[in-house]
């Protein structure tokens, strides 16, 4: 099986040399096709992203991606947002998962983002009028929320989840979220053994932080869905551990929520987790389950035992080692 790999910018390619080693480790048999992308590739060449980059992800039709910058009000378009909307994947998932070894307040957290991926304020409809205003155009479709919708209830129902939450700000933004919950509640009348809510965008950042617990299928527009699967990493530890899928009809990208961290990239430091569980996603979406499972068994396991772990977690350890840590939990597993 053929899969492209981006490595991205700053930590990235630290990160992405583990899921490499890994991959090997598992005996996947996956062959790697490795494209730029990114702010250094800009730098270096002048392109965005490598030629033949979007024709191997056609082809192939799965990609793992590393972290990817984005200057900051201004320069160059998002690269995940470009992938997203070059490959129609329209469905982002984001998995949430307490794991023991980590810090957190709270315990027992399982439960899953899904973002509407293809438009609201992503879509970067947006200009100028005059020197001090600026104009952003908030699209949702009836096609798309609905679309979204119909995802989240078919993972609730094939993965056994019992309660679909949906996110809006329909009491202020009456059209378009109106319209995005509307769109929901009608999908949602196709799904009757599962049960579904819905709640405002303010009062879910609240409920979160007093109980995750009470939530299990979280289902968003782009940018709530954005803000709320970070809010939710940082319940269970962090960015270092969440990782997503872009998916689409006919494309798949893998990736790590985090960015790049160019201030500790080169240096041994980035925990390479979220990367490899992303990768875990993608094993298990292809018939390799047991060793989707074996990898997040070895990671949990370094992490548990607390002796090769990085410093985002308390520990001392740095990339390599850890990765060197959950290659050995791996082959002391077989």
């Amino acid at each position: 099986m053929k899969a492209v790999l981006i490595p991205g910018d700053g930590i990235g390619k630290e990160i992405s040399e583990s899921a490499k080693q890994i991959s090997a480790v598992l005996n996947t048999g996956i062959e790697w096709e490795e494209f730029h992308a990114g702010a250094e590739y800009f730098e270096q060449s002048g392109n965005l992203i490598e030629p033949g980059l979007i024709e191997a992800i056609e082809q192939d039709g799965i990609a793992l991606k590393g972290p990817t910058a984005t200057p900051i009000g201004k320069g160059f378009r998002s690269i995940n947002v470009q992938l997203r909307q070059r490959f129609g994947t329209y469905a982002n998932l984001r998995p949430v998962h307490s794991r023991i070894g980590v810090k957190s307040r709270y315990e027992n957290v399982d439960l899953v983002v899904i973002r509407e991926n293809s438009e609201d304020l992503y879509m970067g409809l947006e200009y100028k009028i005059g020197t001090d205003t600026a104009h952003g155009i908030k699209l949702i479709t009836r096609q798309a929320s609905e679309r979204i919708a119909r995802f989240a209830f078919e993972y609730a129902r094939a993965h056994g989840r019992h309660l679909v939450t949906c996110v809006h700000k329909a009491n202020i933004m009456k059209y378009t979220d109106g319209l995005f919950l509307e769109a929901f509640n009608h999908v949602a009348e196709s799904y009757p053994d599962i049960a579904h809510n819905s709640v405002i965008v303010d009062a879910m950042t609240m409920k979160l932080v007093i109980d995750p617990t009470q939530f299990d299928v979280i289902v968003a527009p782009n940018l709530y869905g954005d803000i709320l699967s970070d809010l939710c990493s940082g319940l269970v530890g962090g960015l270092g551990f969440a990782p997503s899928a872009n998916i689409g009809d006919h494309q798949v990208i893998y990736e790590a929520v985090h960015g790049s961290a160019p201030d500790i990239a080169g240096k041994d430091l980035a925990n390479p987790s979220a990367l490899l569980l992303a990768m875990g996603m993608l094993l298990k979406d292809h018939g390799m389950s047991e060793k989707a499972d074996a990898l997040e068994h070895a990671v949990d396991e370094v992490i548990r035992k607390g002796e090769h772990t990085t410093r985002d977690i308390g520990g001392t350890a740095g990339t390599r080692e850890f990765t060197d840590a959950v290659i050995a939990e791996l082959e002391a597993a077989e």
